[in-house]
């Protein structure tokens, strides 16, 4: 059975595109349209949210999966701009869930799942998530060592559980931090944020080995909210 998509095309009901692609499509057909022209600036993200009318959010996914395809180049501090590349790649990212998908399911499974390892968790199992805050703090500035220490980090809370299952699961959602992802980090992390992370850890942390769920839960709940405000804000 096939139904119609939200820009008119029919679209097969087990392959609906995802959002930040469809966004992307009305975008270069805003750009066809206007006849916006190689180097020239696109109207600002807030004029484009409302005129597309999506959410900010969506619309940085967009312009995101449109910035790896070639077809637009992000600046930062100065705007967005149609690439001037000549006949740029217009393939975009393969489709699958966009970093707003992912941490809006982090903050539902890895908030429940710090509440689980507060109640679970064992003393070499709360050695593991101590070692791997330690070790962001201590290489902070090595952005793959810094990486490598955050999903142990979150991996280490997901093994305090007991559960081999909540492991996959994090697994998974680590995974799906692809191209968009880091694209998205590059342009939008602060140092403010990076700071913040590391105290959100040590949050967590604490609150995990005081085996206290609840605090466990909220900390949890609120770092992913904290890296979700700063990627769709700016």
């Amino acid at each position: 059975m096939q139904k119609r998509g939200p820009i008119g095309t029919l679209e097969s009901a087990h392959h609906e595109p995802r959002l930040y692609r469809v966004v992307a499509d009305r975008i270069q057909a805003l750009i066809a349209a206007e006849g916006i022209r190689a180097g020239a600036r696109l109207p600002s993200e807030r004029d484009l949210a409302t005129r597309l009318a999506v959410s900010r959010a969506s619309l940085r996914e967009a312009l995101i999966a449109l910035e790896l395809g070639g077809v637009i180049e992000v600046r930062g501090g100065s705007g967005v701009y149609v690439s001037e590349v000549p006949e740029p790649p217009t393939r975009l990212p393969e489709g699958g869930p966009g970093p707003f998908e992912v941490l809006s399911a982090r903050r539902l499974i890895e908030g429940e799942i710090a509440a689980m390892a507060a109640r679970t968790a064992t003393d070499s199992a709360i050695d593991a998530i101590l070692k791997a805050v330690e070790e962001m703090e201590a290489h902070h500035a090595n952005k793959t060592t810094n990486e490598l220490a955050d999903r142990n980090f979150h991996l280490a809370i997901g093994r305090a559980t007991g559960n081999g299952a909540m492991v996959g699961s994090l697994e998974y959602l680590w995974d799906q931090r692809g191209r968009l992802w880091h694209k998205l980090k590059e342009h939008f992390q602060t140092e403010e944020l990076r700071q913040e992370t590391l105290k959100d850890h040590r949050r967590i942390f604490e609150a995990i080995a005081a085996h206290d769920p609840a605090a466990a839960r909220k900390a949890m709940r609120a770092h992913l909210e904290r890296v979700t405000r700063t990627f769709s804000r700016g």
